[in-house]
């Protein structure tokens, strides 16, 4: 580790927020010493509680965003705001908007504010999204709020990035087929109908909790069976499952769904307790832990994927050997399937490294590369 970065390290855990802007950049840019920083916070992870907003385009988040910083900052809680903008794709630029939405906190000393443009990354947050937030968790940032894009219904790397995921909507976000459609409306731990003043807010609501109510087999629960029979009754007799009421103090949590008005705050305290309450939860169904050791072996999938995607294309000997194939497979005397089998087995000293030590140490001369 060179001084440079011992001294970054140094006003890091110092509480220096230079520091953490220059460390906020350099994991960003993924510039030299990036691993070597991740690495040496890694043992001080796990104190922030991460809180994602996701949802359409224009449903609020950032408004939201701001009016929980400010809550959480009168409760004298550090707040990382980790705010992720869209690429264009035909300019390469992000407007990096969020922060003008997020004037009323950014000049308070207890709040971070990094907006992030995704540069071509999908699913909704930008590739190095969870490494900043580790470099706000290791600063000391109590909570950390991450914003993303305005995403559909399939950009789900919120729910493996954070420890609670808001959905946020708004009354024109679709009828009652769209609440029940897979995707990101599975991967919530609470609902916010934004923008709960506008005509058709109850809708939502009412189609939201019916469509929570029907995949948890709760939507006829209060409804008196056929034929006179009631299931309440019996499962409250004496003759039912001794551990029925135990069972269902123990259930999974059920997303609660939450009007607000985020221009004017009404519903800012009730979001703020729901999230109360889903943190406790998670600690005392351990669920947290369960989270966050699968964000963990994730991060190594994710890790690994792109040293083997960087030792590959970036490698002129293995780019010429592929090139080299390409008549082969144009002349249908072998496949893709084959070929790639074949591009691992060339690779092997290149994707585990052999081949750079050897190269280092002059033993390798004669080894692919």
């Amino acid at each position: 580790m060179t001084a440079k970065l011992e001294a970054l390290l140094a006003d890091l855990s110092a509480g220096k927020t230079a520091a953490l802007a220059r460390a906020v950049s350099i994991v960003e840019d993924q510039r030299d010493g990036a691993d070597q920083l991740l690495a040496a916070i890694h043992a001080t992870l796990g104190r922030a509680w991460r809180i994602g907003l996701t949802g359409p385009p224009g449903a609020g988040k950032s408004t939201i965003a701001t009016k929980l910083a400010a809550s959480m900052r009168n409760a004298g809680l550090g707040v990382g705001i980790v705010a992720v903008d869209p690429t264009s794709p035909f300019t390469g630029g992000a407007l990096l908007g969020d922060r003008v939405r997020m004037e009323s906190v950014a000049l308070d000393p207890g709040v971070f504010i990094r907006s992030m443009a995704t540069r071509g990354s999908l699913g909704g947050l930008a590739s190095t999204t969870r490494e900043v937030c580790d470099v706000l968790d290791a600063f000391g940032m109590e909570r950390v709020l991450v914003e993303t894009v305005g995403v559909g219904q399939s950009e789900l790397d919120i729910a493996r990035t954070v420890d609670s995921s808001v959905v946020v909507l708004t009354p024109e976000s679709g009828d009652a087929i769209q609440a029940m459609k897979a995707g990101l409306m599975e991967i919530a731990d609470l609902f916010v109908v934004n923008k709960a003043d506008r005509p058709g807010a109850d809708r939502v609501v009412n189609d939201l909790e019916l469509a929570l109510g029907m995949r948890g087999g709760r939507a006829m629960r209060n409804v008196p069976a056929h034929h006179g029979v009631e299931l309440k009754r019996v499962a409250s007799s004496p003759k039912a499952a001794p551990d029925a009421a135990r069972r269902d103090d123990a259930a999974a949590w059920t997303p609660p769904v939450l009007r607000l008005v985020g221009t004017t705050g009404e519903g800012i305290p009730a979001l703020l307790a729901a999230l109360d309450r889903h943190f406790a939860y998670l600690e005392r169904s351990g669920a947290l832990r369960t989270r966050r050791r699968a964000r963990l072996r994730q991060r190594v999938v994710d890790v690994a994927e792109q040293r083997v995607r960087r030792r590959l294309w970036t490698d002129a000997a293995t780019n010429a050997w592929l090139d080299e194939r390409v008549a082969e497979l144009e002349s249908g005397s072998t496949t893709p399937y084959a070929v790639a089998d074949a591009l691992l087995a060339h690779s092997g000293p290149l994707l585990t490294g052999a081949a750079r030590r050897a190269a280092n140490d002059g033993s390798g001369s004669g080894r692919t590369s």
